[in-house]
Order: structure tokens, then C-alpha cells, then sequence
């Protein structure tokens, strides 16, 4: 029997009063490990260790900080091909996508950390005669970081490096289909020059620990990525206690692909977009809006791509497509292609549930023709190695397509026409825009965050994430008269 992980409260490892088992996606007969699940009384001796702790932590010299989050970041990427493969075995993306999000969330952490310094306030003479304004920021205390499954290090990353950078204690939630990315990041963060109780990991079902956790009067921020319904609920809780929200939710991303685009490129763009990381992420490209004149040959070549995909073991090199997350993960995706044909939608490839070597979650890569956007397949997020073409007439028809949508995270075009690309990085509603790249939005330094359903709160990452994890003083000084 594995030896069961623990959570990690006030600076302890602490058991559970129940344990979880964890099974890698590529072969159900690999079990990952077990993991203890946090207790409402444990999660309570976090809250209080907690607020103790960052009022240590705010203390601590700029330097001092800064060497915890550089060291924090420095292991992650020098520990990218171990803590990947980990990642990859229990989340079931591709082992060079599993390295590659370890080394980049460790780059967060390294961010951040030169970000500590960066901490400048403002100064202004009053309107009134002899006094000094001075404004800066101060942290907003205690953080409870709801992450996601589909991408487990770097998502908690982009949250728990700002946070601690600007000067909070963090309690974090992770999914709990993939508890071992959490464990060993958490096994990272805890050997470091901390106060202990600044950094506690919970782990637990949302519906009884995150629940618990958004619901806390002691908890003064909640950042969270997720669906829309988990994030309604969780806005929901805190406004109670007017607790701050941070929310990245849902999104049906589109690539419009217009008649001047290099073919070979806008496959290359929408076979990635659509189908890295199984699918299973919040940029991945649902709907190719394709412009009439180059719609044939483009269907043609992606379809022909997508069943040249390799789908496999996530840890097999070569694989391009790993299995789905979960069994439940897997029934959702089988069952939006069987909603897609009972649209009318022709499925042109893939879509089925595969056998393979080993006992795991595997799909083919699916490719819908002949849709219009108000089919659910167009509407709805699938998180599913799932697209649609939907054929459009004109640029102007393209762009209302890719704005009708509740969501607003990423779209992208691909076009030669640079006034064309300028027109849709001006007008299509969506957070982040990209011209001749995929859908997708990785920089660290740099904000991200959608509009609509997609987004709600302040954005993440670069400078813009300190408007979420630290709040405003304003200070008057009475200058005095010299002597």
C-alpha cells in the first residue's frame, strides 16, 4: 500500500480523517499515491495560523523575501523533468506539456520574486498647504487559492507567487484529481525561510473544503479558476463577507482563419489550439470560423492532421494526445459528440473512446463540419479534445461570430492582412487576442483574463495581479514648520 500524502497546516504534516486514492489516466493499474483530505477542524488551525503568520511575513525584509520565492523558483525549474513526469502521470498530458508547465511555473515564482523589489509607492503635495501625501500598498492578508486540475502547478503558481510576493499568507485548495502536484510543489514552498502557517495546503472535496474555506469570515481574498457554475457559487459565499474575488471561469475560444491565411499555418494553429493538452484547457481553439474561399482545403488538411495525431501513455514519447482526465471527464466529451450529430453537425473524424496497451481514458481527436454557432456544441465549453469549423462568407461575418458567445477569454486570426489584423485585435471582445498564434496566453510578465462569463475580478499575472493581492493606504503628513 503507497504511503498517504499529508496536507501541510501551520507548519506541520498532518493526516486526514479520510484518505483518497489517486490513479494515473494513461493506466488505470498505476496508482500515483494516496492522499489524506483535510478535516473542517484542520482547515479551521489554518485560518488561524495563518493570520499570525503573515503578519511575520509582512515583517520580513525585501531581500529576505525575495530569496524564498527565487529559491521556491530555481528548484522548480531545476526539478522540471522529475515534477513534470509527476504531473503528466496524474494528469494525463504529455510528458514534454507536463515538463514545460513545471519549468514555467517555476519562472513565476522567479518573477515575482524580482517583483518584490519592485514595490515603489507614490508621493503628492496636498491641496492643502504644508502636508505630504504619501500612497502605497499593503498586503490583503489571508488568500485562499482555489486551482484547477488541467494545468495543477502553473495555474496555483501564477497565484501563490504574487501572493506571497506582495506579502499574504496563502491557503491553498488544489483539485483533487491531481493532489501529487500539489504535495510536491507544497514540499518545495515548506522547506523555505517561511513563518510557520504562511503557506498551508488543504486538501479536500470543493464541496466540503473549498466551500468551508470561500465561506471563512477570516479568509480577505478568494483567487479561483474553474467552471462558471463552482465560480457563481463561490461569488456568491464571500460577498457575505464582501471578501475580495478573483475568478477565471469558462470560455469557447475561436480562431478565424481568413482566405488570405498561410494554410499550412492556420492547421498547424488550429490542430494545437484545439487538441494540446487533450483539450483540456481554458485557451484550447472549440470553434475555427473559416472563410468560405479557403474553408475546402483547410477542412481538408485538418482533418487529415487530426487523424494523424498520436494519441497514447502520456509518458510515451511521442504521444500528442493524451487520455482525458478522468472517467467522468471522458463521458462528458463521448457525450457532446453524440449532442453534436444530434444537432447536425457532421463529425468528420475521431470522437470515439479508444483501446489501447494499457487501461486508461482515451479518446481520438474529434473534428465537427458543418456547424453554425448556435448549435451547444458551439456554445457551451467541452474541455474535450473536440472542434467545430463553422463556415463564415466574410472578415465581418467572422468577427460577429467570434463575439457571439457568452465567454471572452481568447481569440485569435489568421490572416496576411495587417489592416485586417489590426481591425480584429481592436474589436473582438476577448481579454487576450492573437494574430498568427495560437489561442493561448503564457506570459508571466504581462495580465491575463477574459470578459463575459470567462473572467470576474481584477486580471492575473505581471504587475496587474498586485490590484488583486494587495489593497491602497493613503497616508497625510503634516509637514510642520522649520525651526
Amino acid at each position: 500500500m503507497s504511503e498517504t500524502k499529508l496536507n501541510y497546516i501551520a507548519g506541520t504534516w498532518v493526516a486526514g480523517p479520510s484518505d483518497i486514492e489517486n490513479r494515473n489516466p494513461s493506466d488505470l493499474s498505476d496508482l500515483v499515491g494516496m492522499f489524506a483530505q483535510a478535516s473542517a477542524d484542520q482547515l479551521d488551525d489554518a485560518l488561524s495560523a495563518a493570520r499570525d503568520a503573515q503578519a511575520q511575513w509582512a515583517a520580513y525584509g525585501l531581500e529576505r523575501k525575495q530569496n524564498v520565492l527565487m529559491a521556491i523558483g530555481t528548484e522548480m525549474m531545476a526539478r522540471a523533468e522529475e515534477l513534470g513526469r509527476l504531473l503528466s502521470r496524474e494528469e494525463g498530458k504529455p510528458l514534454a506539456e507536463g515538463k514545460g508547465e513545471v519549468f514555467r511555473a517555476g519562472q513565476f515564482f522567479t518573477y515575482y520574486a524580482h517583483e518584490v523589489l519592485r514595490q515603489l509607492g507614490e508621493n503628492a503635495d496636498s491641496v492643502r498647504p504644508d502636508i505630504e501625501v504619501d500612497v502605497r500598498r499593503e498586503p490583503v492578508g489571508t488568500v485562499a487559492i482555489i486551482s484547477p486540475w488541467n494545468f495543477p502547478t502553473a495555474t496555483a503558481s501564477w497565484k501563490i507567487a504574487p501572493a506571497l510576493a506582495y506579502g499574504n499568507a496563502v491557503i491553498w485548495k488544489p483539485a483533487n484529481l491531481t493532489p501529487a502536484s500539489a504535495v510536491a510543489l507544497t514540499e518545495i514552498i515548506a522547506k523555505q525561510d517561511i513563518p510557520a502557517g504562511l503557506f498551508n495546503l488543504v486538501m479536500g472535496a470543493g464541496r466540503d473544503v473549498g466551500q468551508r474555506l470561500v465561506e471563512s469570515p477570516r479568509i480577505d481574498a478568494v483567487s479561483f479558476t474553474g467552471s462558471v457554475p463552482v465560480g457563481r457559487g463561490i461569488a456568491a459565499a464571500a460577498v457575505q463577507n464582501f471578501t475580495r474575488i478573483q475568478a477565471e471561469m469558462g470560455s469557447k475560444n475561436a480562431l478565424a482563419v481568413m482566405d488570405d491565411a498561410d494554410l499550412d499555418l492556420a492547421v498547424t494553429l488550429a490542430l494545437g489550439g484545439a487538441f494540446g493538452g487533450t483539450g483540456q484547457k481554458c485557451t484550447a481553439s472549440s470553434r475555427l470560423v473559416v472563410q468560405d474561399g479557403i474553408h475546402d482545403a483547410f477542412v481538408e488538411k485538418l482533418v487529415a492532421g487530426a487523424k494523424a495525431m498520436k494519441v497514447g501513455h502520456a509518458l510515451t514519447e511521442g504521444t500528442q494526445i493524451g487520455p482525458a482526465v478522468s472517467e467522468q471527464q471522458l463521458t462528458e466529451n463521448l457525450a457532446y459528440v453524440k449532442l453534436g450529430q444530434s444537432e447536425g453537425a457532421e463529425l468528420a473524424c475521431g470522437g470515439e473512446r479508444l483501446t489501447m496497451d494499457t487501461d486508461g481514458y482515451y479518446m481520438s481527436p474529434g473534428v465537427f463540419l458543418n456547424t453554425t454557432n448556435d448549435m451547444a456544441i458551439n456554445r457551451e465549453e467541452m474541455f474535450a479534445p473536440l472542434t467545430s469549423v463553422i463556415k463564415v462568407a466574410s472578415y465581418d461575418e467572422a468577427l460577429h461570430v467570434v463575439n457571439d458567445t457568452e465567454f471572452g477569454l481568447t481569440s485569435g486570426i489568421v490572416t496576411r492582412d495587417l489592416a485586417r489584423a489590426t481591425h480584429f485585435r481592436r474589436n473582438a471582445r476577448t481579454g487576450v487576442v492573437t494574430v498568427n498564434l495560437p489561442t493561448a496566453g503564457t506570459d508571466y510578465h504581462v495580465p491575463f483574463g477574459g470578459r463575459g462569463n470567462s473572467s470576474y475580478g481584477p486580471r492575473e499575472q505581471g504587475t496587474h495581479a498586485r490590484e488583486f493581492y494587495t489593497t491602497v493606504k493613503t497616508a497625510y503628513i503634516a509637514a510642520g514648520k522649520p525651526v
